[in-house]
Order: structure tokens, then C-alpha cells, then sequence
């Protein structure tokens, strides 16, 4: 089968409105989680997340398309446009041979809850016809393709949190079965709304440290008392090797495993055996290569970093064969099926120059969690092999594992 590697990138969250202003964030420790303000927070229980601000939906869509694209959409167009451009394609590029891979886990949340009220309201009749072509998950791919011009394989994943990574895995599979040369990968989520938010506060997932937002997501600290919502996109543009280096594109790195399993177990609480089986394939596939670097999951909540933890340390045989873990929600939170993407783009970006990102609010050691989560700050290092996890709701996982070139 063919390799696979990634040619361009693109990404917005809470540090930054492109790829170097937000990893530039995410590399010093700054924190984009405050006090909501996109909505009227009285008589929630969680009042913060990681809001992406001054964000113009104009930059990527003309007014009247604005109105029929959720803002999950909209990140994602930012993202796509950046990649796309990051790859430098030839203007001749195959364009029925150029696909498209999108991901989120709620899509459009906000324009789903707005039209309930309108309907609840005003009647059914005063709902927009907007509604549901603003809403499906897939139409963060038919956006995307019909701006791009894509005409390959349109595919979406809806994997709650793993679903970014799920994209990338489907991409490099058409890639590598020759149903597409290239592919787009995106993944989109903005569900930080009254209905959201109130939705994960009520199953007790979110932290409750309103006031203090900048230490609230506190990854694998022993005062974790869960998530906290972020909103985002990331994209990849996936090519074959060959393509790739005939026509002298810059090359990130290559897709050299990926893995995928259920939890067969719950549908909210994660087990240790799911998302060992995910590393383990996609660590067999690599060819258990020595790991420079693993980007977790990492979600700040009791029952997750615990099991990752473990599941990292019985993939590697120990301990003392790990190498650096971090998780980056600390910085942007949990932008939930964009968070695969958006932290793919960081492993990538985490190799090209030499740095381990940080994992920030970590204060006081957990005895399930005891592997080096680079909590010092930053960290330079030689990483040419990287693994990103990422879990969902309903027992899903997807790993991939990137190799510099």
C-alpha cells in the first residue's frame, strides 16, 4: 500500500486564530480558558470554556453563506483554507482525485437548540430553512469541498472525541487503497452554548472552578475535577510519499500507524482495555518503533487520565520505557471531535521544531499518574516519532502515530 504523509496544516482554538499564533500559545503555557461570554451564563453550574475571540466569520464565507453555515463549519473553512494553502499545491492538482475526511462529535449544537426554541416558541413554520444543512456533521465536508473544489471521496467521522482522529485514519486508508491521491482532513466543534454547556455539567463531566478558569483543566493533577469545554478546528492535507516528494512539497511527517477499538463497556465511563488495544494496533503498525513523544488524551478528569496512564505504561512495558507525555486541553481545552485534529497538528508542529508541548496546572502528583507529563514547561527535544490519543463517549478510540522525514 501506498505511504502517507502530511503536506499542509492548518488550525484555530483559543490562543490563536492560525497555526503559529496558536501553537506559539499552547508552546509558552498560556491558558485560553476564562469566563464565557458568548452567552448569559446565570443559572448554569460551569461558566467557562476556551472561546475562540474576534473571530470573523467573513473571512472565510460571504455574508448570505455565513447565515447557512453553523460555526463549527465556519472554524472549519478557517482551518481548511490554511492548509490547503500550507501545501502549496500545483494549480493542475486532480481535483476528482482530491477527498475530503471531516470530523466533529455534536456539529451544529447552537443552531439545533435555537431552532427547538423557535419551533417551541413561534411554531415550526418559523424555523429556518437553514436549519439542517447548518447543523448535519457531514456539511463541515460539503462546505469544504464545494469551497475547495474537492470532488474525491467526501467522508465524515462522528465519533464524539475520537473523531478527529478517526478522519485522519479514514483519509490515509483511501490514500493507501487508491480511492483518492489526496486528502483533506478537518475537524470542526463549537458546542460551547447554554444547551452544551448545561448538557456535560449535568453528567458531572466539567470542572466547576469558575472561579478560576486558567488552572481549571489540570490534566493528570491530583485535583482534576474534569473537562472544560474549548471550541477549534484542525485540517491536514494527506498525500502519497511518492506524489509528495515528486512534485518537492514540504513534508511534516508520515502516517506510519493507526489504531481504532470499542470499550464494549459503557457509554460515558472509559476502560483501560479499549484504548490499550487502539495504541497496541496502531504501535503494531508502526512497527513498535521508539515513541519520542505521546500527546494524550488528557482530559482532566478522574477516570481518563488514570486509565491512559495505565494503558500507556502496559503498551511500553513499564514505566521506565515511556517517553514524554502531555495533554494540551490545559491550554484550549476539550474541543471534543475537533481535539484529534487540532492535537495531530500540534505532534506535527511539536516535530518540525524540536519541542515537547507542556502540560500546564499540574501542581500535585497523583500516584495513578506518575510518568513525565513535561510539567516543567516546554521542553526541546529530538521527537521524530509522536503518538496522539483520543477517546470518546460510547467506547470509541482512535491512536495514530506520525514518523518525521
Amino acid at each position: 500500500m501506498k505511504r502517507v504523509v502530511v503536506t499542509g496544516l492548518g488550525m484555530i482554538n483559543s490562543l490563536g486564530l492560525d497555526k503559529e499564533s496558536a501553537f506559539a500559545g499552547i508552546i509558552e503555557g498560556k491558558c485560553g480558558i476564562k469566563t464565557i461570554e458568548s452567552f448569559d451564563t446565570e443559572g448554569q453550574s460551569v461558566t467557562i470554556a476556551g472561546e475562540i475571540m474576534n473571530f470573523d466569520p467573513l473571512s472565510v464565507l460571504d455574508a448570505k453563506e455565513a447565515k447557512k453555515a453553523d460555526r463549527f463549519i465556519q472554524l472549519g473553512l478557517k482551518a481548511a483554507a490554511e492548509a490547503i494553502a500550507d501545501a502549496k499545491l500545483p494549480e493542475d492538482v486532480d481535483r476528482e482525485r482530491f477527498g475530503v475526511a471531516s470530523a466533529s462529535g455534536i456539529g451544529g449544537l447552537p443552531n439545533i437548540e435555537k431552532n427547538s426554541v423557535v419551533c417551541n416558541t413561534r411554531g415550526p413554520r418559523r424555523i429556518s430553512p437553514f436549519f439542517i444543512p447548518s447543523s448535519l456533521v457531514n456539511m463541515l465536508g460539503g462546505f469544504i469541498s464545494i469551497y475547495q473544489n474537492l470532488k474525491g471521496p467526501n467522508l465524515a467521522s462522528v465519533t464524539a472525541c475520537a473523531a478527529g482522529t478517526h478522519a485522519i485514519g479514514e483519509a490515509a486508508k483511501s490514500i493507501m487503497v487508491g480511492t483518492a491521491d489526496k486528502m483533506l482532513v478537518v475537524g470542526a466543534e463549537s458546542a460551547i452554548c447554554p444547551v452544551g454547556v448545561g448538557g456535560f455539567a449535568a453528567m458531572k463531566a466539567l470542572s466547576t472552578r469558575n472561579d478560576d478558569p486558567q488552572t481549571s483543566s489540570r490534566p493528570f493533577d491530583a485535583d482534576r475535577d474534569g473537562f472544560v469545554m474549548g471550541e477549534g478546528a484542525g485540517a491536514l492535507v494527506l498525500e502519497s510519499y511518492d506524489d509528495a516528494v515528486a512534485r518537492g512539497a514540504t513534508i511534516y511527517g508520515e502516517i506510519i500507524g493507526f489504531g481504532e477499538s470499542g470499550d464494549a463497556n459503557h457509554i460515558t465511563t472509559p476502560t483501560m482495555d479499549g484504548p490499550l488495544r487502539a495504541m497496541k494496533g496502531a504501535y503494531k503498525m508502526a512497527g513498535e518503533p521508539k515513541l519520542d513523544y505521546v500527546n494524550a488524551h488528557g482530559t482532566s478528569t478522574p477516570v481518563n487520565d488514570k486509565n491512559e496512564t495505565a494503558a500507556i505504561k502496559e503498551l511500553l512495558g513499564g514505566k521506565e520505557n515511556c517517553p514524554p507525555v502531555s495533554s494540551i486541553k490545559g491550554q484550549i481545552g476539550h474541543c471534543l471531535g475537533a481535539a484529534g485534529a487540532i492535537e495531530a497538528v500540534v505532534c506535527l508542529m511539536a516535530m518540525r521544531d524540536g519541542v515537547l508541548p507542556p502540560t500546564i496546572n499540574h501542581t500535585t502528583p497523583d500516584e495513578n499518574c506518575d510518568l513525565d507529563y513535561v510539567t516543567e514547561g516546554a521542553r526541546k527535544a529530538d521527537v521524530n516519532i509522536t503518538m496522539s490519543n483520543s477517546f470518546g463517549f460510547g467506547g470509541t478510540n482512535g491512536v495514530v502515530i506520525f514518523k518525521k522525514i
